[in-house]
């Protein structure tokens, strides 16, 4: 691996961060911001066969999961709404545009829904967008992409860089739009919408070969009228969001990650704790928070209901300063009204 680092961006697109030269590679590889992050089989092999959760027995008994509500209704009208399938995926309707989030619509080996679905997969039509923060498992699924875009063949893919490669794998006529950190997505001059494809603190591998190979992110979306939602992917706390509150914020509402932070030395490099998350939500300034990342897989040590339980705690005892919307999966929550 060469040791010089290079500097990658689309340049088709705007930078909007004034001086940013673009995502730093070594060799082949994204670094996670300026250093290069390797996550180590070690540390899976410690997790698996020579630590002991010290709350197995609590999460053998933890069976909640999240209720659910059927959104078909929603799904087939043209309402402005925000509603979460469960995990990462979200189905956001804004000025008659719908766009969708990291969809992992079913159960694959190693990664079995917790709950249903709120709606047929079938009924996930005239998406317009589809976001995808970055490559594993738990928020790109290949037959979930396979189903969207042939049932959504006008639907646009905005991503990461180096992306398209992939989803041209699972779905050759995907139009995808790559983007690296601080960059707006290309949307034309009819679409009353801004998208900008910002950093996060994580990692890429679905394979053996691919380490960072391919960039991972966060998305804003600044409404017609000025509102701005954030979603933030996967992310461990990092300097970045003080970097888009600069650019940014306040931020009105923002998607959180909560959940798969136990143990911390395999997960704290990836993930956000129910503490960090209302941290990170207080520095980039958010009126409203709703959390994802818990409840709809099994990725952890830490039991089912615990990172939701945490998180209302911490915003109980006032150290929350977003206002806190935890809805059922498939709930429609009217984000108009908040910003």
């Amino acid at each position: 691996m060469s040791s010089r680092p290079t500097y990658h961006r689309n340049e088709k697109l705007p930078t909007v961060l004034p001086n940013y030269p673009g995502n730093k590679m070594i060799g082949r590889e994204y670094c996670n911001g300026e250093e290069l992050y390797e996550p180590s089989f070690a540390n899976v092999f410690r997790w698996k066969f020579l630590t002991e959760n010290p709350q197995k027995a609590e999460k053998k008994a933890d069976t909640w999961a999240p209720v659910v509500v059927d959104c078909t209704e929603f799904l087939r009208s043209d309402a402005d709404g925000l509603v979460w399938l469960g995990h990462a995926s979200f189905v956001l309707r804004v000025g008659g545009i719908t766009l969708l989030t990291d969809p992992v619509l079913f159960s694959s080996f190693g990664l079995q829904r917790r709950h249903p679905l709120p709606c047929r997969p079938e009924d996930l039509t005239n998406i317009d967008y589809l976001l995808l923060s970055h490559g594993h498992r738990d928020h790109l699924d290949e037959a979930s992409v396979k189903l969207l875009a042939r049932q959504n063949p006008q639907m646009q893919v905005l991503s990461a860089l180096s992306m398209a490669p992939l989803l041209r794998g699972m779905a050759p006529t995907l139009v995808v739009q790559e983007a690296g950190w601080w960059q707006q997505y290309d949307l034309g001059s009819d679409v009353p919408l801004e998208i900008f494809y910002l950093p996060a603190s994580h990692w890429h591998r679905r394979g053996m070969f691919d380490l960072n190979k391919v960039l991972w992110g966060s998305f804003l979306l600044r409404m017609p009228g000025g509102g701005t939602l954030y979603f933030a992917g996967d992310t461990s706390l990092a300097g970045h969001f003080e970097a888009i509150e600069k650019q940014f914020g306040p931020l009105d509402i923002v998607l959180m990650p909560i959940g798969a932070y136990k143990p911390p030395f395999m997960m704290e490099m990836s993930h956000t704790n129910p503490h960090e998350a209302a941290k990170a939500t207080n520095i980039v300034r958010a009126g409203h928070v709703v959390p994802m990342h818990y409840g709809t897989f099994d990725l952890s040590d830490e039991p089912a209901s615990e990172p939701l339980r945490l998180l209302e705690e911490i915003a109980a005892g006032g150290m929350l300063r977003a206002e806190l919307h935890a809805p059922a999966v498939g709930e429609v929550m009217r984000w108009q009204e908040w910003v």
